[in-house]
């Protein structure tokens, strides 16, 4: 795994060692920042949430394209995501180790919201559909959210969000919602 481009451009992240992670691919990162860069201007984008952040290398790549700051959550890799950060040199950014749907909920008493979320959790556990309905009945939502899931999970978008786009690569799917 590496950085695509940007002020860090090719730099290779550190993975972790076992199975209980699935880091995103080369080829869907790629993919779904071609898909952004054609929807915002990452040097307008304040603030990432990178939820079930793993390596960290979907918030990472944010900061890396011009992103003013990232917030990674993870419960397993937070080592890794700091070790990444000092690496990118990447000093605006917050790791925050738990479990995600009461982070989510602090985050929300802060009343922070985020201009790009991602979220990539473990497959076939409803963590996708949980995610996404939390961030959008906590409104941590201000621009575009990215959910990647198990190709055989059907999510169902809720009202607020209107989905951009769907793509599936594999036994992957990433939705890219806004809201409404």
């Amino acid at each position: 795994m590496r950085i695509i481009t940007g002020r860090a451009k090719g730099l290779r992240l550190k993975t972790p060692k076992n199975f209980l992670t699935r880091p995103t691919a080369d080829r869907v990162k790629e993919s779904l920042f071609s898909i952004l860069n054609g929807l915002i201007n990452f040097s307008e984008v304040e603030a990432v949430l990178d939820i079930f952040a793993g390596t960290g290398a979907l918030g990472l790549e944010s900061i890396s394209r011009g992103a003013s700051s990232a917030t990674f959550i993870d419960t397993a890799t937070v080592e890794i995501i700091r070790d990444n950060l000092q690496r990118a040199k990447f000093d605006n950014c917050k790791i925050i180790r738990g479990d995600f749907e009461k982070i989510l909920s602090r985050l929300a008493k802060q009343n922070l919201s985020f201009d790009l979320i991602f979220s990539d959790p473990p497959y076939a556990k409803g963590l996708a559909q949980k995610s996404l309905n939390l961030v959008d009945e906590l409104n941590l939502l201000s621009g575009l959210m990215i959910v990647e899931h198990g190709a055989e999970e059907i999510l169902d978008v809720p009202k607020n969000f209107q989905l951009v786009r769907q793509i599936t690569y594999g036994h992957t799917t990433a939705i890219t919602i806004v809201r409404d």
